[in-house]
């Protein structure tokens, strides 16, 4: 019998801390590239200069053995996700990083809600509730009729929608296959999707852009790593809270890089939604059942 290892309550929190500043750091090198690199290319170079990364993972991915199922499941997730990534990339240079940073809260409940609606997962009456503040909470970050929604956030929402559908092709492939294989797949799939568009739009990047490019998918790469291990160190219910200050890094940074206006509505939404995540992941510890809502960097680029 494997024995779980103990639980370690403070490392948790610190990894997942460092695993919100990487995910910042990335949001914050992309809003600097600007829009001149067109999003579907920047989300491609994105992809193409993280490859390099799989280098250590190419014995266990030689030796898995794919089914045809899990090859289209695969395939299909990484187009799904290619859209995902470029509308990221397009809204990250038009909208402000505190709101960019709130909404992208919003993938986890969808996902509960998607977990509901294709497998299976019952809907308890808190869970409902919990559903509807997080929705709440998009609503004031948006505030329509009150406030200019522009492209940007549009293209966001649409944004966190895909994003939700990709982890959930995710979980069903990683209860199949190995997860060095499901991201090493993601990162290929994508890279070719994305190819044929990024050549329709080419913008020839300089050096440095490039340079700010490999750093965006170095970032990310590290931030996955790192929330791996918080989720090893302890429990979800323990880590999830400290993904919050991902927001206070973004409406500071914001505020001080990009003189990006500190918006309170904004503040308190991002609030809600972060709120009823972590109470989705408690009530899934409480009762004990298979944990579906995922942690909130697991949705990101």
């Amino acid at each position: 019998m494997i024995e779980t290892p103990p639980a370690r309550p403070v490392a948790g929190i610190l990894w997942m801390l460092l695993s919100g500043l990487c995910f910042v750091a990335v949001t914050a090198l992309v809003k600097y590239l600007g829009p001149r690199i067109p999003a579907p290319e920047a989300a491609f170079l994105r992809y193409l200069l993280g490859l390099v990364f799989l280098i250590p993972m190419l014995r266990p991915i030689l030796a898995a053995s794919v089914t045809r199922r899990q090859q289209m499941l695969f395939g299909f997730r990484g187009v799904f996700h290619a859209f995902g990534v470029m509308l990221w990339f397009f809204a990250m240079t038009r909208i402000p990083l505190a709101d960019l940073t709130a909404m992208n809260y919003l993938s986890p409940v969808y996902v509960t809600i998607g977990a509901a609606l294709f497998l299976g997962e019952r809907l308890a009456a808190r869970r409902i509730a919990a559903v509807l503040f997080a929705l709440l909470g998009a609503a004031i970050i948006l505030r329509p009729g009150f406030r200019d929604i522009s492209v940007g956030h549009l293209a966001m929402l649409a944004t966190t929608l895909v994003f939700a559908g990709s982890y959930m092709i995710a979980k069903v492939l990683a209860d199949e296959q190995g997860p060095a294989l499901v991201v090493a797949m993601l990162s290929v799939w994508v890279t070719v999707a994305l190819a044929p568009i990024a050549a329709m739009v080419w913008v020839t990047p300089t050096f440095w852009e490039l340079t700010i490019l490999f750093g965006v998918a170095l970032f990310a790469t590290a931030g996955h790593l790192v929330m791996t291990l918080a989720l090893r160190a302890a429990p979800i219910t323990v880590t999830q809270p400290a993904t919050f200050l991902q927001l206070v890094w973004a409406i500071l940074l914001g505020a001080v890089v990009f003189a990006e206006p500190v918006d309170i509505w904004v503040v308190l939404g991002g609030v809600l939604i972060l709120a009823s995540i972590s109470f989705i992941t408690w009530r899934e510890a409480v009762v004990n059942r298979r944990a579906i809502t995922p942690p909130v960097p697991a949705t990101k680029v």
